[in-house]
Formats: structure tokens, sequence, C-alpha cells
């Protein structure tokens, strides 16, 4: 038997998750708004996870709110805030959730980044099943899928293969994605997938060419903070920082929006779209490719290569290039993937996404 729930009115997202898979345990939300200190701690625990899975590509913002079970509630919250609604359960949730992404982010971003420089094969195959993982989540909201559906999905697959060659073809010449507006495109992209159950917005980061500079810009920031010496930081934080968390607030509140009123009105195509750019996701994170550094005299982010600037140069910014792997990387690989996929798919069945039967 199913329990009682609150209906969040302003997000077509949510009518979907509950028309198909019914109430998650644990999902439901206090009638008159108030909130206990079991939801406290739900909102601290589901926002630290949407943090740290939006350091990893793969792993969906959403789906970790969706299996702490405050998914409703922080998009009602959201959708209160966008209207200036300004209720104080509303502003205790967000306050909560976001303040431990913040702390999660800022506290994983150097390790995450490090793991990704130094075991890129073995990063990028987990990575891969963490995405397809995914897939079930946003299967099960479009389930019965019209013809529409499959021409979205087509559309989304071809916009992430055209993203994945034009992410190889900078990899490899080590073509610049710094600056400001970047930045800023950046943190929009990955706020709006960030808050969709099965969209990664830590891939669209890597998609878009600046994962690891920003990750490097939040772990620099980490150790000024630690140092208090905050001035030492001043050109991640202005180059970096600042644009993506400015981008990351217009996301949240506008291109959420955006997305709420697609999926009222196209809901099908839509869904579609959102499942080719999650399958398509995986033409950009071939594991067999590694950093290699380049030499003096050779073109880099568009100037010659000196042996001051080789120097300074870190394992983060070397290009990439792919290798022929061995069989047993192969199957090492292959192994990864089972297992990025079955952590998804149990955090699915955690938040009470079982999939349906008959």
């Amino acid at each position: 038997m199913q329990r009682p729930f609150v209906y969040c009115e302003a997000c077509a997202l949510c009518l979907a998750w509950f028309r198909i898979c019914g109430t998650p345990g644990g999902m439901n939300t206090v009638a008159d708004g108030s909130l206990g200190p079991k939801w406290g701690l739900r909102c601290i625990l589901g926002g630290a996870l949407m943090g740290l899975a939006n350091l990893v590509p793969g792993i969906s913002g959403g789906t970790m709110l969706l299996a702490a079970g405050i998914y409703p509630r922080f998009i009602q919250s959201l959708a209160d805030l966008s209207a200036l609604r300004l209720r104080k359960s509303s502003i205790i949730v967000l306050g909560l959730v976001t303040g431990a992404a913040a702390v999660a982010i800022l506290l994983g971003a150097g390790t995450v980044k490090d793991a990704v420089v130094e075991h890129r094969w073995a990063m990028y195959s987990l990575f891969i099943g963490l995405t397809l993982g995914g897939v079930p989540v946003l299967w099960r909201m479009a389930r019965p899928a019209e013809n529409v559906f499959w021409v979205g999905m087509f559309a989304g697959l071809l916009v992430m293969a055209a993203l994945a060659w034009t992410q190889v073809v900078g990899a490899s010449s080590g073509e610049s994605r710094e600056g400001v507006v970047i930045m800023f495109v950046a943190g929009v992209v990955g706020a709006s997938a960030m808050i969709l159950p099965g969209v990664s917005g830590g891939y669209l980061l890597l998609v878009l060419g600046v994962y690891v500079p920003v990750l490097s810009a939040i772990d620099s920031l980490k150790e000024a903070l630690r140092a208090n010496e905050l001035g030492s930081a001043s050109d991640p934080i202005l180059g970096v920082v600042l644009p993506v968390g400015i981008g990351v607030g217009v996301g949240v509140l506008l291109i959420s929006n955006l997305i709420k009123t697609v999926l009222e009105r196209f809901e099908q195509p839509t869904l579609g779209v959102l499942m080719g750019l999650l399958v398509g996701a995986v033409f950009g994170l071939w594991p067999f490719q590694e950093g290699v550094a380049p030499k003096v005299g050779e073109m880099f982010k568009g100037q010659t290569l000196t042996a001051e600037r080789l120097a300074a140069l870190t394992a983060d910014k070397y290009p990439t290039a792919i290798y022929a792997p061995s069989f047993t990387d192969v199957m090492m690989a292959i192994g990864l993937i089972g297992v990025g996929y079955m952590i998804t798919s149990l955090v699915a069945q955690i938040g009470g996404a079982a999939p349906r039967r008959g």
C-alpha cells in the first residue's frame, strides 16, 4: 500500500516520476510544511551526496536526491524561491542541501581530480558504468515510449557524439577551455543537469573540457582557506570559482523552470533527448587514453612551449592521447563498468525506484 505524499504542483518531473514509479519509500513530505530533525539530517545527507555526485562524471545529483528521499521537496523549494515565495521550510531545505553540497565539493575536489589524472582509464571505466546506471531511471519515466521519444533520443545521441568529438580534438591539441565566459556556461550547464535524475552535471563539465580546471580551482581555494591565505587563490577564485558559481545560480533558478515547462508540454520528446544525452555520454568517456607530456618547441594552447613553461606545467594540463589496451586492460575496464552500473542501480533502489513489473 502506497503512502500519501504532498504533490509538488510546480514540477512536471515529479508528476512523471510519481505517476510511473509510485511513491518511493521515505519520500513523503510533511503535509503542513514543517521540518523535523530527521528531515534536516536527510537534507544534509542528500546535499552531501549531490555534491559528491557532481564531482564525478556519470553520477546524477538528482538521482542522489532521490536516493535520500528529498527530491520532490527540493524541487518544490526551488520553485518557491524562483516565484519569490520565501517560505521558511523552503529556505531551510535549500540552505541545508546547498550548504552540504558545497562542503562536499570543497573537501572532495582534490581527491577526485587526482584520481582522474593519475588513474584515468580506471576512473573513466567507472564513470561509464555510473552513467549507464542512470538509463533505467529515465526509462521508467518515459515508458511506454512513443515515436517522438526515439526521435528525441536520436537527437540527443547526435549532440553527445558531436561534443565527444570536440572533446577529443581539444584534448589532443591542448586547446584552452579557460575563460570567464566558458566557466559561466559550464556553471549553467552543470546546474541544469544536476537537478535532473539520470543526467550528470560532472560529465557535461568533462565534455566541455573544463572538468579538471574547475576541480583544480576548487582544490586551490580549499588549500588557500586551510592556510588562511585567500589572496593566494585570487586567480582561480575570480577566473573559475566565481563565474561557475554565478552560472550555477542562474542554471538552477532559470534553466530548471525551462526544463519544467518543456516536460509539461513535450514530455516524451524531452525525456527522449535526455535519454540520448545520457547514453551518448559514453562516447566521450573512452577509458584507454592517457596524458602525454608535450615537448619543448611544440604548440600548446596556441603558444610555442618553452622549457620554463614546460617545467611549470602540471600533469592535469597535459593533452591526452588514445592508446591500444591489452586484453587484461579491457577485462579490468569491463569489470569497473559493471561496478559503476551496480552502484548507480543500488542508489536508485535505495531511493525506491525499483523497476515496475508487468
